[in-house]
């Protein structure tokens, strides 16, 4: 009975696998024709080698709300990271669970308020939602069809009808899904550039990326096994220190297992588990640097940022505070008033750059793009605009400020003492403070 029964599930099986490789001939019998560059993509992809078809990865229940006809089978257009989690289920767990498949939820944050208000609505399609992800909705114009509104969309958090969030071809472009390309640094300059946030542009200036273009050859980026320090070791690139596995550490798709810090909010903050996250990121450090070397680098790295926090951050989040609270702005809408932009600009935008610059190696962006700019802002654009609302409880405040706090008393001392101190040595005891003392 048994024998019978495995020779049943024998014999269904081999016939299941038939009818899909039939349906995936009938599939490319049109699409070799009118995508040749699709089908020639996936014909050269790990799925086609494979024999994993079309409908492996596009076959839909008839009760999904964005199913339909086609062809005599039942299909979506939308492949999700729950569709690739039917083979690939470990990769999408880390993913699911990363800031990476949340990117999505911004949606709803300061961000996006602006890009609706001050831009419109088209912009916050092609620019905002095809990083993050859109909400993925149905036409109702063309029922089961995707609307165009949020169609096309690759961005890494979308947020897709049956519930999943995430896209996997955000890094891993249809219809070769390739682990060379994903690999490559471009692959994440997709959406970490920019002002904001310019990890693509750091790296190019770091010595990590002068090292990768001179070596990319000899990184044997197309390996089934990648593993640093055994398969390749000239040079990293962005998944290599975020993702990609060490002789300690396997392979992650959850991009935050080695990031201690959060640099994305106005005050930088150390995020949770940070000391074991750390160790996973030195972990990929020790690979190529001494211990000395990569503790000294994080030495440098947190008292960079704990001055843009306590020098910039935490005195412009006061003020800005005191003049919302006085409620003497002109206008009521955020983004309305000059104030906010300056405020928004020195922490979204400079003070980002001086600490993705620090974190990444980067002493253009860290000092150029960053303090440099950080300073400016603070000292004569946003401070001047602060003082604009001739509050008293405002200026009292910036008035102690650059009277008392021994980083700001520079602006009233001659140039030729505070040379002195600095030639002396004196000027550098402000920020002692600033250092991790354990380090020293």
């Amino acid at each position: 009975m048994r024998t019978f029964g495995l020779f049943l599930i024998l014999i269904l099986t081999g016939l299941w696998f038939a009818s899909t490789v039939l349906a995936t001939e009938k599939c490319l019998s049109c699409h070799k024709d009118s995508n040749p560059a699709l089908y020639l993509q996936w014909k050269d992809s790990g799925h086609g080698k494979n024999d994993i078809g079309c409908l492996d990865c596009h076959e839909a229940e008839e009760s999904d709300v964005d199913a339909f006809k086609h062809n005599g089978e039942t299909i979506a257009t939308l492949v999700t990271p729950k569709d690739c989690g039917k083979c690939h289920e470990q990769i999408e767990k880390e993913t699911s669970a990363s800031y990476h498949a949340h990117a999505g939820e911004i949606l709803a944050s300061a961000d996006a308020y602006l890009a609706h208000a001050a831009g419109g609505h088209p912009i916050v399609i092609v620019g905002c939602e095809s990083c993050h992800g859109a909400k993925v909705v149905i036409d109702p114009d063309a029922p089961n069809k995707l609307s165009p509104t949020t169609w096309p969309n690759s961005g890494i958090g979308r947020l897709n009808p049956d519930g999943s969030k995430g896209a996997c071809n955000a890094c891993h472009s249809r219809h070769s899904f390739s682990k060379y390309q994903a690999r490559q640094p471009e692959n994440c300059g997709k959406c970490h550039l920019g002002p904001d946030h310019p990890q693509m542009e750091i790296f190019e200036e770091s010595k990590h990326g002068i090292a990768y273009y001179g070596y990319r050859d000899r990184l044997n980026l197309d390996k089934d096994k990648w593993v640093v320090g055994e398969d390749y070791y000239e040079a990293p690139s962005c998944s290599t220190c975020h993702m990609s596995a060490t002789k300690n550490q396997p392979i992650t798709h959850d991009v935050g297992k080695r990031i201690s810090w959060t640099l994305r909010p106005p005050v930088s903050k150390h995020k949770d588990n940070w000391e074991a996250k750390r160790d996973n990121m030195k972990d990929v450090c020790s690979n190529c640097h001494q211990q000395r070397f990569v503790d000294g680098h994080y030495f440098q790295y947190d008292a960079l940022v704990n001055l843009y926090n306590e020098k910039f951050a935490k005195p412009a989040g006061e003020i800005i505070k005191m003049i919302k609270d006085a409620g003497v702005m002109e206008s009521p809408a955020a983004f309305s008033n000059q104030v906010e932009w300056e405020y928004w600009e020195l922490w979204h935008h400079e003070g980002r750059r001086a600490r993705m610059g620090a974190a990444m190696m980067g002493p253009d962006y860290a000092w150029w793009h960053g303090i440099y700019d950080v300073a400016h802002n603070f000292y004569f654009k946003f401070i001047p605009e602060a003082r604009h609302y001739k509050n008293e409880k405002v200026n009292a405040y910036i008035d102690d400020l650059l009277a008392n706090d021994p980083m700001h008393t520079w602006m009233s001392k001659n140039t030729a003492d505070i040379k002195k101190a600095i030639k002396d040595g004196e000027f550098q005891k402000i920020y002692e403070q600033l250092f991790d003392q354990k380090m020293m």
